[in-house]
Formats: structure tokens, sequence, C-alpha cells
């Protein structure tokens, strides 16, 4: 913990290394400085407040303690800086407050802390101050983490929405230390590694799902208190199970208690709109030219990691920050200096982030929304990239379920939807994801994108999932998807969980269940999902047929899972694929079970290799493939 120092004869926490890292960009721990911080001053008990307002004439703190009064607690410049101080004796955790500052470019603002650990429960808007102590009984996670986030570990993640997972019978959501025991008997269950939560930082519209934040260092109050949100991630980890949380550097909220114009400057965003204003959301971006804007996000990205425990970062929207013209038409933004239209500085930025992380903390993981081709996302900054330890895989995504929205008849003629993304799968650590993006906005959910009469489209949901683990990657599954859920998801209400009374979506929940344990026991099914030796194609050209068929590779010689899929009704007996290997072939899992609602096709348990080369190897396999499903195979030992 910071020591409180006397300068001047007033109390600071802030150091000559401090004003010279935040004024360089590259303070990673300002939430020790700046904020309220409650502590004791000369033996008096009260909170040591401190805020960047630069342009600001004047700046007082004001609450509930003062009666919201300017005249009562006016703070002090800290020498050049443009931060200002005071210590209010007699103020302790849950004051409210906020700051008043008077701007040299036009009325008096009336601010929030962008430093604040806690906050009134939207659609209130004041700062509470708050100490962060919490007793931790995650020791034993912390210390065996870095195998289960490393590269070569089975990473199967479940995307929640805290406020919609579960809700109590009156409809309202659930607290953070009333989600943790369920939340996690859940996902156990389940067999995920990973929980990823949608923003749990402060936001003031809940409809924005998190994704619109004015508190950076604070989880919103709706569920609980920091330390009731402490304990979910603690209750998670002490149940094996990690913690990735949804981070947005790319933009932020316009509400008038938040970032934006902060000290009646343009002060956290570009002051130009064809930079400041993000296109499509209507929200402030970012202003990574500014030094002391990437102290503060970087700051904010190691507070997660360091305050709460986070095994990983997902940071949202990656492509709006590398590209000056994202979203954009001709006329609407602003060249770099090369006259490119790369940020130059938010490339930068994002470089120093990652650095910083996994310096610090190199036992997590950063995964990167980036839906272009930009090169080398998921490579180190040495090698030129941006250094994020992982990227989701959206042209997958969007190629996968552009192919399985077609009417089977059809998709012989598309068949390079499935096949293509081999072409790239090694340029990146990819992570395949079925978001939440996919079932909103009147995109349907999962199983209403897929063709045909009800049997047909809960099989082809199963194929969809079996296909997702077979393929080389990291999974994510968003909340619902493990149900069958035929509606889109609608944050203002709870998952269909009584859905689970009809067999065809139990069937769904516990053939996800049973694809995570096959992901996790096989380890040809996770320890090369990055790179290009983990994967080898059988079938890659049967596109009359709509068959696949493909190798996953373990680092042992006889460690290999032959995955195959049927992606037309047609039931096809005495189907011939290729294997390295004689002997018997044991068949993992069949998405045709009648356990999942399948009709039962299948290779009773498996199937003796014959010596007949096929597909460029010695031995096959004459396989009944199922309709619309999934079948994973391999050599019986001994």
């Amino acid at each position: 913990m910071r020591q409180v120092r006397i300068v001047a004869g007033e109390p600071t926490l802030l150091t000559e290394e401090d004003l010279w890292l935040f004024a360089e960009g590259s303070h990673s721990r300002l939430y020790e400085v700046l904020g309220a911080h409650p502590l004791s001053v000369r033996g008096k008990n009260g909170t040591l407040f401190a805020v960047w307002a630069p342009d600001a004439e004047a700046v007082s703190v004001v609450g509930d303690f003062n009666g919201w009064n300017p005249e009562r607690h006016r703070m002090r410049p800290h020498r050049q800086s443009g931060i200002w101080e005071c210590f209010v004796p007699g103020v302790g955790p849950g004051a409210l407050y906020k700051y008043h500052l008077a701007s040299r470019h036009g009325p008096h603002l009336l601010k929030a802390d962008p430093f604040a650990f806690h906050s009134e429960v939207p659609p209130c808007s004041a700062s509470v101050v708050w100490d962060l102590a919490h007793r931790w009984g995650d020791a034993d996670w912390l210390r065996a983490r870095a195998p289960r986030n490393a590269l070569d570990a089975p990473i199967a993640i479940y995307e929640v929405h805290l406020g919609s997972w579960r809700r109590r019978d009156d409809g309202r959501s659930l607290t953070y230390r009333e989600l943790a025991p369920l939340l996690a008997a859940y996902v156990t269950e389940m067999g995920f590694t990973h929980v990823e939560f949608l923003p749990v930082m402060e936001h003031p519209f809940y409809g924005s799902w998190g994704y619109q934040t004015t508190g950076y260092f604070a989880p919103t109050s709706r569920y609980g208190t920091p330390q009731d949100f402490m304990s979910l991630v603690d209750h998670l980890h002490q149940n094996g199970i990690g913690v990735i949380l949804d981070w947005v550097p790319s933009h932020f909220a316009t509400d008038g208690h938040g970032l934006g114009t902060f000290d009646g400057s343009h002060l956290y965003e570009h002051a130009d709109p064809r930079r400041g204003v993000h296109p499509d959301w209507g929200s402030f971006t970012f202003n990574y030219d500014r030094h002391e804007v990437r102290s503060f996000l970087l700051s904010s990205a190691l507070f997660w990691l360091d305050c709460y425990h986070a095994d990983g970062l997902r940071l949202d929207a990656v492509a709006s920050m590398l590209y000056l013209d994202y979203s954009r038409k001709d006329g609407e933004w602003v060249p770099n200096e090369c006259g490119g239209r790369e940020d130059l500085a938010a490339i930068a930025f994002l470089r120093k982030l990652n650095e910083e992380v996994y310096h610090q903390h190199p036992d997590v993981q950063t995964i990167a929304e980036e839906s272009t081709a930009w090169p080398m996302v998921s490579r180190p900054t040495w090698m030129g990239g941006l250094g994020f330890g992982m990227k989701w895989d959206m042209g997958w995504m969007h190629d996968t379920l552009l192919y399985m929205a077609k009417d089977p008849i059809h998709r012989a003629h598309h068949h390079d939807k499935l096949t293509f993304r081999m072409l790239y799968a090694s340029h990146e650590n990819f992570v395949l994801p079925l978001s939440h993006d996919e079932v909103v906005h009147g995109k349907g959910s999962l199983l209403a994108k897929m063709p045909g009469d009800d049997w047909q489209k809960f099989a082809n949901l199963r194929l969809l999932l079996g296909y997702l683990y077979a393929s080389a990657g990291k999974k994510l599954l968003f909340m619902g998807g493990e149900l069958g859920q035929g509606q889109e998801w609608d944050h203002e209400r709870a998952l269909e969980w009584a859905l689970l009374d009809h067999a065809p979506h139990r069937g769904i929940q516990r053939w996800v269940a049973d694809l995570n344990r096959l992901y996790r026991a096989e380890p040809a099914l996770h320890v090369r999902d990055c790179g290009d030796v983990g994967f080898q194609w059988v079938e890659p050209s049967d596109a009359s047929a709509s068959v696949v068929a493909f190798l996953r590779w373990g680092r042992t010689e006889r460690d290999v899972v032959l995955a195959v899929g049927n992606f037309t009704p047609v039931v096809r007996f005495g189907y011939r694929v290729g294997v390295p290997y004689p002997g018997r072939w044991m068949e993992l899992l069949n998405g045709d079970a009648t356990a999942y609602g399948g009709s039962g096709q299948g290779n009773l348990g498996g199937v003796e290799a014959d010596p007949l080369p096929a597909h460029g190897f010695p031995h096959s396999l004459s396989l009944a493939l199922p309709p619309l499903a999934m079948l994973f195979l391999k050599p019986a030992t001994g």
C-alpha cells in the first residue's frame, strides 16, 4: 500500500516518478495515486482525493459529506502536472462524491471520478469512496494457473452476461454473491474451463451490455459491491475456473458525468470529431496520442489483473482502434503523418499494453476481437506483432454460420466455406467464437439459424457445435447456445432454462458437456490448437457429399483423433476414410447418438481399419456417417 507523504505541508500519494511515468504514457498503477483513497494523515482518518484536470481553473470535491457545496473542499493544484488534490478529514468508505470543475472553456461541470473504485447504482451517477481490501482464497489457483491459460491447454470459454444468465422469480438480476455458487456449479458440470464476462465495468445504460463504459476502475454496482465481485471471481477460481473480462479501450460513453469533455476540454477524447466520435456507436474514442490517456488505459488494464485476479482480458473492437478510416467514408477521416490509414498511436499503445501485461502477469492472456486481416495480431512485439496472446477468428465464425444456414441441398456449392479457413489457421493463435454478437439484433439464436424441420434444426446445431470442438483453435460459446435456445438473447430476461424440460434441448446441453469433456481429455484436440502441425486434412474435397474429414494430432505418435462431419441428412454407409494406423478405431463421440436427440446411426462403438490405402494413408476405415453429425474416433490402445 502506498504511503502518504507530506509535501509543502500537504498530503500526497504522488511521487516524482509517478508524475514522470504519467506524463510519459507508461504509468501502469495510476489507481494507486489518483482517485479517492481512505487513509490517515497526522492521526486523522479521512480520504485523499486526486484528479487530473489540467484545463480547470478550479476544482472542488463535493459530496454527501459537505452538502454538495463546491465552496467547502477546494482542491489544490499539484504543481504543473494538471492534477488536483485535497484531503478531507472524516470522510470514509461509503461516502458519495463527485468533482466540481470550473472550466476555462465554459460552464462549471460535475463529474464522476475517472478512478473511482465504486459507484452508485445507475441511473444515479455519484462515485463512492471505497476500500478494496478483500481476503482472497484463490492462492492455489494463482500458483497453478500458468499451464491452464497456456496456448497448449484446453480452453473452452463460456461467455456470460451477468444480468441475464439467471434471474430471481420476480425478474430481478442475481447479485454477484448469488451468482457465484450457481455459475461455478454449472460451468463445472458443463466442463468449460473459463468464463468470460461481458464488461463488468460501470456503465450508465444497461442495454449497452457494458460496452459503453464510464467506470474503468469500478465493477458495476447493479449486482453488488467490489468485494462482492471479488467473491465471485474468488469462488470461480476455487472451483478451478478461469475468469476473462471484456475490456473496452476503443471508445467510451458520452454521458455527462463521464470522461467526455472532462475538464471542459477534450481531455480523454480527440477534439476533431473525425477522430473523436465513433461513427457506429456515437461514443467518444480515446486520444491515444495523449500520453496521460495511455497511462489511464494501461492502469485500467493492470487494475483488473492486479486487484480482481482476472486471468485474461478480451479487448473489444480492436479493428476500430487500428484504422483511422474504420466505418468512415472518404472525407470523414484524417490520415496519419505518413498519409496512411493506420492509427500509429493506437498501435503503439496496444503493443505497450501487451508488453506490460505479459511482463507483469506472464500467466494470463490478452485476446483481441479483431475482424480484419491485420497481420500478426497474436505474435510478439519483437517480431513486429501487436503482442496479443490470442485473436478471435471472426472469419471462421462468419463462414461457418453462413454455410450452416444453407439448406443441405445447397451446401455442396459452398464447400469452400468449411475448407478456406485452413489456409490461414496457423497465422494467429485463434479463439473460435460463437459469441453474443451472433444472437442479437435480428440475427436469431444459433438454433433459429439452422435450416430444416425441428429434428434437422437440432441436428444441425449439434453438428455446428461438434465442428467447433473438432476444429483447431480455442472455443467460445455464448450462454444459451448450449440449451438450444430458440429465441434471440434478450438482456432483460433470463435464459430459457425451462427448455431443459424438453428432450431435444437436454440433448444439446449433454452434447456440449460431452464435447467439453472430450476436448479436455484428448491432448490431440487441444495441445496444438495454435499452429499448423496439429491439423491434417484427410478429405477436404468431397463437396458433392458435403463431407469433411481431418486428423487432430497431439505430441506423440499415436496421439491422434479423427473427426468426420456429414453436413447432409443422408446416412452414408461404407464411406471410406484414410487413416495412418491399422487396428481398431474407437468411436469417442457421435453427434447422432440417441442420448443427444439423434437417430442412433453410427459404428457400434468402433471399426477395424482395412489394409486399403485411401487419401494418401496406408489404411482406411469403412464408416457409417450419421445424418448431420460429427464423429470423433481414435486408435484403440494396447
